[in-house]
């Protein structure tokens, strides 16, 4: 069996390629795709050519990007991390045929998987199976932001995904999907108010759509918020902040939402760095914290607790509640598999604009 995987051959250059897959091992399974959903901020990296792994060494041990050959080059295929595939042979009581399950193993419409090594998890049945494409990356790496804010609270005492957020006031930055997602988590968790900033009208409308409270960022949100939130003399302004969006304006203007003393949460992928971030003016003189929050670790203290399968189920209750909202709202394209290499250069080129692209194989049904 052959599946054709989603390949980058240069900047601007993308197509499918034809790879032989081989056999099912025993304790194996085999899926065929049935949705792969794009992450345009990481994905377009490659196709422009500004990802820091074509350009530098990555050294695990370091945690550094150093100057010498670069850690991926050219041609890079297989990227994307939010798949649901269809079960159709299975070597292993671990994964039933017919079973649609959640994983990340890049754009490709068939794969061979390893329990010991692939992540999966299974989607329920009354879960629309498209919006699977968020279960097992994209929905926690969501999750983790709220676990991070839990964590500068209430430390290795969580106990609850809402504990940095319940009857707090919460700024989003960014609506794309990342801050969609993580302001519905806000919501969830029990967040006294939650506003959502961007710069782009028509994603204004979407978060406005999912129940939100908006601001354009044009309009210098932080006055107005911090006229609107008062916690005390001299102290007004956010009690926490999701920076969702990989531009350094949107980072600034993170930092001026925040009360004094408060926490950023950052979510982004700065690809171009981060000049315009003025640290000697609202991060040094309210003496705010920013904190990295990214799907490779979760708070020191909290991994046993919370790893990536509870952040999953997380994610699907999310998903269970506002289903349907999501799938009118924030999926804004959905194409055949066939079409990727034209929908990806198209995004990279702006030609075109999605807030979720979902891929579909082109002969099984849409609804799996």
């Amino acid at each position: 069996m052959t599946s054709n995987v989603l390949s980058i051959d240069e900047p601007g250059e993308v197509c499918l390629v034809e790879e032989k897959l081989p056999d099912v091992p025993e304790g194996g399974f085999l899926v065929k795709t049935v949705y792969s959903g794009i992450s345009a901020g990481t994905e377009l990296t490659f196709v422009k050519g500004t990802n820091p792994y074509l350009s530098s060494t990555w050294d695990p041990a370091l945690g550094l990007f150093l100057e010498g050959a670069p850690s991926v080059s050219y041609p890079v295929r297989g990227i994307g991390y939010m798949q649901v595939g269809r079960v159709i042979e299975s070597r292993t009581r671990a994964a039933r045929e017919g079973a649609l399950v959640a994983m990340c193993y890049g754009h490709r419409t068939a794969y061979v998987a390893d329990p010991m090594a692939d992540r999966f998890v299974e989607l329920p049945g009354d879960l629309d199976p498209m919006l699977g494409i968020y279960v097992a990356h994209m929905g926690p790496i969501c999750a983790n932001g709220l676990l991070h804010a839990a964590h500068d609270l209430h430390g290795p005492a969580v106990r609850d995904l809402g504990d940095g957020v319940r009857g707090r006031r919460v700024a989003v930055v960014g609506a794309g999907v990342v801050g969609l997602l993580t302001a519905l988590f806000a919501r969830a968790g029990g967040a006294a108010e939650v506003v959502v900033v961007d710069e782009t009208p028509a994603r204004l409308e979407i978060a406005a759509a999912l129940g939100m409270d908006v601001l354009a960022a044009g309009d210098d949100p932080a006055v107005t918020l911090k006229r609107r939130w008062r916690h005390g003399q001299n102290d007004r302004g956010a009690d926490a902040v999701f920076q969702c969006r990989g531009q350094a304006r949107a980072l600034a203007l993170g930092l001026r939402l925040l009360r004094p003393q408060g926490t950023l949460i950052d979510l982004a992928f700065y690809t171009q760095g981060a000049q315009e971030v003025r640290l000697g003016e609202e991060f040094h003189h309210n003496g705010l914290s920013l904190r990295c929050a990214q799907i490779g670790r979760v708070p020191r203290g909290l991994a046993h607790a919370w790893d990536r399968e509870r952040l999953s189920y997380e994610t699907i209750g999310l998903l269970r509640e506002h289903g349907d909202a999501l799938r009118e709202h924030v999926i804004t394209d959905v194409v055949g598999f066939s079409e990727a290499p034209r929908f990806l250069t198209g995004l990279a080129a702006r030609r075109l604009q999605s807030v979720q692209a979902v891929l579909r194989d082109d002969v099984e049904d849409e609804r799996g």
